[in-house]
């Protein structure tokens, strides 16, 4: 082990982020505001480039995220436009007319040996089992467009948000908690001969920034991850057929629902996020089934609401980086891979990126261990988030275009056909520590795309048959009462926002 200390290791006392955009801000908000005694933090942005800005929905962790930096919710959602999302509506993903949705409640209550669903099977097969969502709060209250936030009865909920307005809210944090912010556009990075490590970005106008750690939040470019450092990509497209999306805004047509939909087309999906004033909307689409002039015809046709801006169209390579961190750069963001934004993942790994960074900081200098404890979670989180996705493009009853045929043939991962060959033979669904999606919302996503388990857990026999109906009716019975309560989700955003 002596080897290590040859090479003494250079302290981490300044830190240049590359990039500003969600990922930018997100990485200079946190350590600024968790870290920004001992560090110094500059971000470098360009004035031209725009931010993609088209993942407007996240997932619950985000406000524990927020917690962390003390973000106040009113302020944050006046700020970004933001609107409460209680999960996404799939719609013609299982087959045409067919809708099912993915909350992020949890569904009835489980036991030691077994989840829920093994006691609405049973009871399914009784004949006296309610639509499985029925027994998901958060389902309910979605269906019904309903929401509250209260302590007695709590909602598991994320939100919809403008990502461009939510940058600048994150840029005023960062700044005023001590970030530099440098505007230019970064001509040379510049590495070092004898290490490798990247020592100062080159500026158009001649300026250098010298920094002992970089983050690269350049977006799908990866100036200093890939153009530098040449860390490699590993290219997902054989999984993830869909390369390309054309997103526009257009004004609301109506009250803001409390959830994202997602709508199948014939070469992929469709979304809508409701803001307080605006739709996001966005058609996702595989470029060798559907040209970019037929996916804004589809998408001018289908969205609801007058258009704010042009569609414009954005190409991505599903996969990800081979390392999210290496020598002294670690990506967040786009530059560290894409997996396609069918479950709003996008912000929620920036975070994940974040925290992990941050519980390993490299103050005393980068260490080897550091980088590989890094690499290996971020290895695995990304490998489950891929087979979450993929697993919504193969447990479908459609065949009626080339792009589901395809879908219906491609390979999967190895671990992806062992968890539906689990689920469909035992009704078992076992997770790896890597894996952001809950059992909840795997047994809500198999069953809604057509995956019934061919078995229950024996757990549900213990339980007899007048009790097994008391059980469930009365659990049918809390969620409605709850939702019963619940005012429009409307109502609560003017009463709680003002």
């Amino acid at each position: 082990m002596g080897s290590a200390s040859a090479h003494p290791q250079k302290p981490v006392k300044s830190v240049v982020i590359a990039g500003g955009g969600t990922a930018g801000w997100m990485a200079a908000t946190a350590l600024s505001h968790l870290l920004g005694k001992s560090l110094s933090i500059t971000l470098v942005e360009s004035k031209d480039i725009g931010i993609v800005g088209v993942g407007e929905a996240t997932i619950p962790p985000i406000r524990t995220f927020h917690k962390l930096l003390g973000i106040d919710e009113k302020a944050f959602m006046n700020a970004t436009q933001a609107t409460f999302k209680l999960g996404i509506e799939f719609q013609n993903w299982r087959e045409q007319g067919h809708s099912y949705i993915h909350s992020f409640g949890i569904t009835g209550r489980e036991c030691w040996a077994g989840e829920f669903h093994h006691f609405w099977l049973r009871a399914k097969e009784y004949g006296f089992a309610d639509e499985f969502g029925d027994y998901c709060p958060e389902l309910v209250a979605a269906k019904q467009g309903k929401f509250a936030t209260s302590e007695s009865m709590p909602l598991n909920f994320a939100y919809h948000f403008d990502a461009v307005a939510y940058g600048r809210y994150l840029k005023t944090l960062a700044c005023d908690a001590g970030v530099m912010h440098v505007e230019g556009d970064i001509s040379q990075v510049n590495v070092c001969e004898q290490s490798g490590n990247i020592t100062s970005l080159t500026l158009a106008d001649g300026n250098a920034i010298q920094g002992d750690f970089f983050i690269d939040c350049t977006g799908f470019k990866g100036l200093l991850i890939e153009d530098a450092l040449h860390t490699g990509y590993d290219n997902w497209s054989h999984y993830l057929l869909c390369d390309s999306a054309v997103a526009m805004q257009t004004e609301l047509a109506g009250p803001p629902v409390p959830y994202t939909k997602s709508v199948a087309h014939s070469a992929g999906w469709r979304w809508q996020i409701p803001l307080r004033e605006r739709m996001g909307n966005g058609l996702v689409y595989c470029s060798r089934y559907m040209s970019d002039e037929q996916a804004i015809d589809t998408l001018r046709n289908e969205v609801v609401g007058n258009p704010i801006n042009e569609p414009r169209v954005i190409r991505f390579t599903p996969g990800k980086r081979r390392m999210g961190w290496n020598k002294n750069c670690v990506a967040l963001g786009l530059a560290s891979g894409f997996i396609e934004p069918l479950e709003s993942t996008s912000i929620h790994l920036i975070m994940t990126g974040l925290v992990r960074l941050m519980r390993l900081f490299p103050f005393d200098g980068v260490t080897q261990s550091a980088i590989d404890e890094y690499n290996n979670k971020f290895t695995s989180e990304m490998d489950a988030i891929l087979d979450f996705i993929v697993m919504h493009y193969k447990v479908t009853d459609r065949h009626d275009s080339a792009f589901w045929q395809q879908c219906q043939r491609m390979d999967i991962p190895a671990s992806l056909t062992h968890k539906l060959a689990l689920f469909e033979q035992t009704g078992r669904v076992f997770l790896d520590d890597g894996d952001i999606f809950r059992v909840d919302s795997w047994t809500q996503v198999l069953m809604g795309q057509g995956m019934m388990p061919k078995q229950y857990h024996r757990v549900a026999d213990e339980m007899s048959e007048q009790a097994l109906k008391q059980f469930m009716a009365g659990l049918k019975q809390q969620v409605d009462n709850h939702v019963a309560k619940l005012p429009s989700h409307d109502a609560f955003l003017a009463q709680y926002l003002g």
